[in-house]
């Protein structure tokens, strides 16, 4: 997905769910967002946090 797509689907999911959601770039340039307890950083780089208590 698009950077900016990774970033509003990880605001919805932040605000949603009630849990910190990462935004991430994969190896290949692509974009996603994952809640933070199932990010492994091996092959992404953070690009940022949304946490809904913050």
């Amino acid at each position: 997905m698009s950077r900016k797509d990774a970033h509003a689907f990880a605001a919805s999911l932040a605000a949603t769910l009630m849990v910190s959601i990462v935004v991430f770039r994969a190896g290949d340039g692509t974009f996603g967002a994952v809640p933070a307890d199932e990010i492994d950083g091996d092959e992404v780089v953070i690009v940022s946090e949304y946490d809904p208590f913050g």
